[in-house]
């Protein structure tokens, strides 16, 4: 529920470019030293996207950060055991090859829901097959809880 706000948070940069979210998953990966995790966005109208500024996909990782909790917050900024959160843009279409490959697992097509969180390895190489571009949030969230 902390990540649908978040996330649900960040997505309010993108109305003014006439773009919303149709699904999102996310990841922590930890390929890189410190480990940071990754939220997947498929968009509805997408085409518009390319004309999004990449500091506004910046801002919506930084927002993403901002509105997670006190833990995430230290580990981010005092400790510095998390690296910057980042948002990889994938093609339309990605969260539908997502639940084809469930479904060809045998997930059931009236129960499937999309995980908002992946780390079975062939889901995470599904989807990163598909990126179209990425962002890093540009700076550390502020370090005292957001409590609104």
């Amino acid at each position: 529920m902390e990540l649908q706000n978040a996330v649900e948070n960040s997505v309010k940069h993108l109305i003014p470019f006439n773009t919303s979210l149709e699904e999102y998953t996310s990841y922590a990966d930890a390929s890189t030293i410190p480990g940071h995790y990754v939220v997947y966005w498929e968009l509805i109208n997408q085409e518009q996207a390319t004309s999004i500024p990449p500091s506004v996909f910046e801002d919506c990782c930084l927002t993403i950060e901002e509105s997670l909790n006190s833990v995430y917050r230290r580990l981010r900024v005092r400790e510095k055991s998390v690296g910057p959160l980042e948002i990889r843009i994938v093609e339309k279409g990605s969260f539908t090859k997502l639940m084809d490959f469930a479904i060809s697992k045998g997930a059931s097509i009236s129960q499937y829901k999309t995980p908002k969180c992946v780390n079975f390895a062939p889901i995470v190489e599904l989807l990163n097959s598909r990126v179209l571009s990425n962002y890093f949030s540009p700076k550390c969230p502020d370090w005292v809880p957001n409590y609104k």
